[in-house]
């Protein structure tokens, strides 16, 4: 059994071999989820596959969703290419149970996955048709706590932090700087509400992801770069809000042992790969069954 969407067509094997699948239309949730997008995650890492993409997946199976997750990555841009690409966005959640068993979770409710390089123009342009459409309701992040600074140890700002600052949002390269140029194209497109939600485990993770994002809209503005009324779009929280949403859980590297179980059963996707940025990356997440929201 290999991890895709033509494998899975083969559902009494799956199931056989123990393994829980997607109970809703993965083809219709796809299909309404690039027209009507609703939730795009930026963090396409071990602890967003293992914990929100399994959230929405039991929403989906009950009924109470109709759309799915987009995921884009915006640091290590080989996850999606080794990773989401080559198994149709699907990945597989190994529960570690107290009892030591394991839960197989083949997870679907993932049905797009981009890379947020502003170099990639058909990933990028994507990105700006998902940020513009009146559908989006909510970006979250698992980015870590380094991902939301704009400053170094010694309190300067980053060298590419600094160029954005003087070229504004059509040649944004920064992590935040790329999110405030697409959150600038919402704003260009009547100002569109939506809800920017840290997931990350660090203290005031909303208030961190706010004065980034507030730090470019007013070093922008300030300098000419964008259209008035930008930063008190960005400030208004009627129309953007930055909440505070903390998720953790225990989401190791890929397990040995968890690899010969997985072997054992059938399942025949379970090599890791290791991107050139050191993130290492396998079609399957062995997770703990702990987890807190």
């Amino acid at each position: 059994m290999k991890l895709n969407a033509k494998e899975l067509e083969n559902k009494k094997a799956w199931e056989e071999a123990g393994f829980v699948l997607p109970e809703f239309d993965r083809e219709a949730v796809t299909k309404a989820t690039k027209e009507n997008p609703q939730w795009i995650h930026l963090g396409a890492g071990n602890i967003f596959r293992a914990f929100p993409a399994a959230v929405l997946q039991k929403l989906l199976n009950e009924g109470h969703m109709k759309t799915g997750l987009i995921v884009a990555e915006g640091y290590d841009y080989e996850i999606i290419d080794k990773m989401y690409a080559p198994h149709d966005n699907l990945s597989l959640l190994v529960t570690l149970k107290a009892n030591g068993t394991i839960e197989k979770n083949v997870i679907g409710s993932i049905v797009e996955s981009l890379q947020m390089d502003e170099n990639n123009e058909k990933d990028f342009g994507r990105l700006k048709e998902i940020f513009t459409a009146k559908s989006l309701q909510m970006v979250s992040f698992t980015i870590t706590e380094k991902g939301y600074s704009l400053k170094n140890a010694a309190g300067e700002y980053l060298g590419n932090v600094t160029e954005d600052f003087k070229n504004g949002p059509s040649k944004a390269s920064s992590y935040i700087g790329k999110l405030s140029a697409l959150m600038y194209e919402r704003f260009l497109n009547g100002e569109l509400p939506v809800a920017l939600v840290s997931m990350d485990n660090c203290s005031h993770n909303g208030t961190k992801l706010y004065e980034a994002v507030n730090e470019f809209a007013s070093k922008w503005e300030d300098n000419g770069l964008v259209k008035a009324g930008f930063k008190a779009y960005i400030n208004d929280s009627d129309k953007v809000s930055f909440t505070w949403s903390m998720i953790d859980k225990i989401t190791p590297r890929p397990d040995d042992s968890v690899k010969k179980m997985l072997t054992d059963a059938g399942f025949e996707d379970v090599e890791a790969a290791v991107t050139s940025k050191k993130t290492f990356v396998a079609p399957f997440v062995n997770a703990e069954e702990s987890q807190y929201l």
